[in-house]
């Protein structure tokens, strides 16, 4: 039987057709698949001498999980989009100019709470006065327990310790590192164990937070004044706006300053850097507690997501004192995206947080 054989030149026509749809349905779309071209490589580097785990992805730095103990809870700092631009601010460790020099404790991306026992684990830093310690608990790092480079995990083991070192919580937090096109994400999945009763009284000051580089902040024309749950007062001054162009995008719709104190799926920070658009995304999960979180969202860089802390987004109209007894635990789930180069739009997002809340 004799076969039908196609010319060359056809095949190579068909072929060059077949790449050219391709690209154009890859460059024309906004999708979670449209993105997913190829699969990133994630390697760490632990530099026990320096106290950080370095997260590279194809060989270029994303972040790095450090705790060398310079803030009282381990963190995730710097954050660097594909591109290379840093999106977390620099102060305390690495002034840049025209930054705020505000609120020392907020640095990289942390997780803690404002009332944990009656201590407040949020706002400790190095500016707390020796006479005003016994007020502020510690988040201690422990151990590294995985650094899985095939599955792109790093899990350490902290504890939660009161200044009289008594340990109230077990942290065993697991990262898990990806990149798909121009889309970095940490998903950052916490289990705290209760080592003895614990109560998380109804507290503004939570719970997954970031603080923002200065070009991602809210443009601003006037000064503000913050207080914290312990009468402190901390004042944000005005600076210069050149170059400052954020702005908040909730599932809900809701944009700018409306997005604090307002209960949303995900809320996205969006500006641009060095003529390139930049955005964060922060994803709640379902099974948290208090989920839809409210969000804790101010003009001035702090990105962060309150379960915990309902009376004051509400005026008073929900409270949420959660509490756990010894030996029970909770966890928290969030993914975080990083993206540069273009809009990254309310399906996309929606996508990633379906694919987080299966």
């Amino acid at each position: 039987m004799l076969k039908r054989v196609m010319p060359c030149c056809l095949i190579l026509s068909l072929l060059a057709m077949s790449c050219k749809e391709k690209k154009e349905v890859v460059e024309g779309t906004n999708s979670v698949e449209s993105e997913m071209v190829t699969s990133a490589k994630v390697t760490f580097a632990n530099d026990t001498l320096a106290k950080k785990v370095a997260v590279n992805i194809d060989g270029q730095h994303f972040t790095s999980y450090v705790y060398d103990g310079q803030t009282p809870k381990p963190i995730l700092y710097p954050i660097m989009t594909k591109s290379g631009k840093t999106v977390t601010r620099g102060f305390p460790f690495e002034p840049r100019p025209n930054e705020r020099i505000d609120h020392p404790h907020h640095a990289g991306l942390w997780l803690n709470y404002g009332d944990v026992n009656g201590l407040d684990f949020w706002n400790n830093s190095y500016a707390i006065p020796e006479a005003e310690k016994a007020k502020y608990g510690t988040i201690y790092h422990q151990e590294i327990l995985e650094m899985d480079e095939k599955n792109a995990t790093l899990s350490i083991r902290a504890v939660w310790r009161s200044p009289d070192n008594v340990d109230l919580l077990e942290e065993t937090t697991q990262y898990v590192f990806n990149q798909e096109g121009s889309t970095r994400s940490i998903d950052r999945v916490t289990t705290l164990k209760a080592l003895e009763k614990v109560s998380f009284t109804d507290n503004k000051e939570g719970m997954l937070g970031m603080r923002m580089t200065r070009e991602l902040e809210l443009p601003s024309d006037k000064p503000a004044e913050y207080t914290d749950a312990e009468g402190n007062v901390t004042e944000v001054k005005v600076l210069n706006n050149e170059g400052v162009t954020g702005n908040y995008y909730s599932s809900k719709g809701l944009t700018g300053g409306d997005v604090w104190g307002t209960r949303n799926e995900w809320v996205k920070l969006e500006g641009t850097m060095n003529d390139e658009v930049v955005s964060v995304t922060i994803i709640d999960h379902q099974k948290n507690v208090g989920y839809p979180t409210y969000w804790h969202a101010r003009g001035y860089g702090l990105f962060a997501a309150n379960p915990l802390g309902q009376s004051v987004f509400s005026d008073g109209k929900q409270t949420l004192n959660f509490s756990l007894e010894q030996g029970e635990s909770t966890v928290f789930k969030y993914r975080v995206l990083v993206h540069n180069g273009s809009l990254l739009s309310k399906e996309t997002i929606d996508e990633f947080a379906l694919d987080f809340n299966p």
